[in-house]
Formats: C-alpha cells, sequence, structure tokens
C-alpha cells in the first residue's frame, strides 16, 4: 500500500494533465451541448413545420446514434472530405452533438410544459412571438429544464471517456497507466472512480447554484430546497411538542379525576348509585 502511496504522489502530474484534458472536455462540450439544445429546441416548438421538421430530424439523429461513432466519424471520416480535425475539437464536437441532441429534447418539453395561462397572458399583452418567449416563456422554462440538463452534463462529463480512443490523454487513460504502475488495478481505478466522483459533485453543486438563483429570479423557491427542508423539521418539532402537550394534559386531567375520587357511575351524593 505504502508503494501505491508513492506512485501516486510520483504520478500526481501526470494524473493532473488527464484531468485537465477531461474539464477542457467538460466545461467546453457542455457549452456546445446547451447552445445546441437553444437552438434545436427552441426551433422544435416552431409553428413553421420548415423549420420544426429538419430539427427533429437532427435530434433523432444524434440520439440514435453511437456517440463512439459519431467520434469515430469526426477523426477519422472528415479528413477524408478535406476537413481536417484536432482530437480535442473532435472530442468536444461529438460531445456536443450527442448530449445537445438529448438536451434539445429537455428544452422543448420544458418549454410546452409552461402553464397556458402564462401563454395566454403574454398573447394579451400583445407581445411579439421573440418577446414573448424572452420576457415571459424562457425564463420559467429555464428553472424547469436546468435538473435535466445537470443530469445530461454530468453523463457528459462521465462520457468524455470515449476521447482515449483518439490519441487523447484524458482522466481515464492516466488512470489506465497508472495502473500499469502500481501494478494494482483496485488501487488505481479507485482513484479513478473517487476522481469522477469529485467532478460530478461539482458540476451538481454549479447546476444547482444556477437553479436557485433561476427559481429567485422569478420569485419562487426551489422545491425541496432547504429552506423547504428547514420548515419541515419546524413543523414536524411543533406538532410533536403539541402533541405530548395534550398527553400531559390528559394524563393530569385523569390523576385530578382519581384523586377527588370521581366516578361516573356515582351521583353527586355519597352513597347514591348513578342509576335511580
Amino acid at each position: 500500500m505504502n508503494d501505491n502511496i508513492t506512485t501516486l504522489l510520483n504520478f500526481l502530474p501526470q494524473l493532473w494533465e488527464g484531468v485537465q484534458t477531461t474539464i477542457i472536455l467538460t466545461v467546453l462540450g457542455s457549452i456546445g451541448a446547451v447552445l445546441i439544445a437553444l437552438i434545436l429546441g427552441l426551433t422544435m416548438t416552431s409553428p413553421s413545420a420548415w423549420l420544426r421538421i429538419p430539427a427533429r430530424i437532427i435530434v433523432e439523429f444524434f440520439r440514435g446514434t453511437s456517440l463512439l461513432v459519431q467520434l469515430f466519424w469526426l477523426f477519422y471520416v472528415l479528413p477524408l472530405l478535406g476537413a481536417d480535425l484536432d482530437p480535442m475539437a473532435c472530442g468536444i464536437g461529438a460531445l456536443a452533438l450527442n448530449y445537445g441532441a438529448y438536451s434539445a429534447e429537455v428544452v422543448r418539453s420544458s418549454i410546452k410544459t409552461v402553464a397556458p395561462g402564462q401563454w395566454e397572458a403574454a398573447i394579451a399583452l400583445s407581445l411579439s412571438p421573440t418577446r414573448r418567449m424572452i420576457r415571459v416563456i424562457f425564463p420559467q422554462a429555464w428553472a424547469l429544464m436546468i435538473p435535466s440538463i445537470a443530469t445530461l452534463l454530468i453523463q457528459l462529463l462521465k462520457g468524455t471517456a470515449v476521447v482515449s480512443f483518439i490519441t487523447l490523454s484524458d482522466l481515464t487513460d492516466k488512470v489506465g497507466q497508472l495502473r500499469q504502475s502500481t501494478g494494482d488495478t483496485m488501487f488505481a481505478f479507485s482513484i479513478g472512480l473517487l476522481i469522477y466522483f469529485v467532478l460530478a459533485w461539482l458540476l451538481q453543486e454549479f447546476m444547482n447554484f444556477l437553479e436557485r438563483r433561476a427559481t429567485a429570479a422569478l420569485g419562487r423557491r426551489r422545491p425541496n430546497s432547504r429552506t423547504d427542508r428547514r420548515d419541515a423539521r419546524r413543523a414536524a418539532r411543533a406538532d410533536a411538542v403539541r402533541r405530548d402537550r395534550l398527553a400531559s394534559h390528559a394524563a393530569a386531567n385523569e390523576g385530578a379525576n382519581h384523586g377527588t375520587g370521581t366516578d361516573p357511575t356515582k351521583g353527586p351524593f355519597s352513597g347514591q348509585g348513578g342509576n335511580l
């Protein structure tokens, strides 16, 4: 075990290079995926079939094909067509296209989920379709779509592992090198799991921050927020105290009745039965 720790400490600079590559792929791929999702998602809500149908075809194509095949196509086929991209650009492009297609469906469904009354109110205010979407509909849809997009971006983070197939040395590739250096498979891949978990946790916390900002801008509170949980705990404690007080009062009244010798089966005078 001590030898593994020593090897890990010596390997940290190379491991950090892999982490940097994974972070760059995740950040730029996420930005590209969100932009593609917004463009395709909004286009799929268009009343014009000339815009809606091509957008739907693009989404279904990239959702229905493998991320790895898309990556290989960009890396191996594009040069045959005269477009030679470096491995990093191929990785970012494949991740953005694949997860952007999945996220586009989230954008479309979130926009459709906005209450019909909001659409009617925006129409009643005589807002143009563009201003209606920007000022009324999209801010509400954005707050709804963030949790689902956060899940897809975490999937994107984990999907960056496939770039090792196109000569990029990412975190997964460096973990494989660490396994060869230590000769301990469990140790090396456990380190990889922990690093991926930390990156995913940081990404989730960032998306939670965006969700809080989005819901606060609408004058709402994030569902199941810390405030909600705190209020629920306070209500539970108050309810427990109230039940304890009622039980104490009931016990005290029962003790007082026994102390005065009151018996509901007897009359008001001593020795007189309750029944005449």
